[in-house]
């Protein structure tokens, strides 16, 4: 198989690591293969690809879609290091409000795959990054939401204390007052 599948402490959430077979052309790695994700227990069929460049020090997050919208992600980082976090908003799991973080990076290759249910973020550790991500629902603007970076309630260790956010970002709510 050309996956390594972690188990993280988040249920369902899991790190990818691809095997990557590099020669002096450059290398060659296979980032998805449905077969092997169904034998690891990812059942998610992705309908959507995003693709996201950002610079040193901006955070995007914490995101997600609610209800029938409710998106599971596969993510890789193409160019440059992101730290990925993804916080459990699942009422009534055992991970509620709980989180886990990874670096992805170019030259790692990994991939986080979040179930529905989670919310999303991650900041940018090099010059620039640029991420790849599937998702399992088409984007839908009337479910989207999201959770601010710096809830004391979560208390994710982001490693920055001013980074770069958007308005929207900046005015997101504390998980306690979310709407999930």
């Amino acid at each position: 198989m050309p996956f390594e599948f972690e188990k993280t402490g988040l249920d369902g959430v899991v790190l990818v690591k691809p095997r990557v077979f590099p020669d002096a052309r450059g290398f060659f790695v296979e980032t998805y293969k449905r077969a092997d994700f169904l034998k690891a227990g990812i059942p998610a069929e992705f309908v959507q690809d995003n693709h996201s460049k950002s610079s040193r020090g901006v955070l995007r997050g914490l995101h997600y879609q609610r209800g029938a919208a409710a998106q599971g992600k596969l993510v890789r980082c193409v160019a440059g290091a992101i730290l990925d976090v993804v916080v459990d908003i699942r009422r009534g799991s055992p991970g509620f409000g709980r989180w886990i973080s990874a670096e992805l990076t170019a030259a790692n290759a990994h991939a986080l795959y979040l179930p529905p249910g989670c919310a999303h973020g991650f900041l940018v550790l090099s010059d620039t990054a640029e991420i790849i991500y599937k998702c399992s629902t088409e984007y839908s603007p009337e479910e989207e939401g999201g959770i601010r970076w710096d809830d004391p309630g979560i208390g994710v260790q982001w490693g920055v204390k001013e980074p770069l956010l958007s308005a929207r970002d900046k005015a997101l709510p504390l998980l306690k007052d979310a709407i999930l």
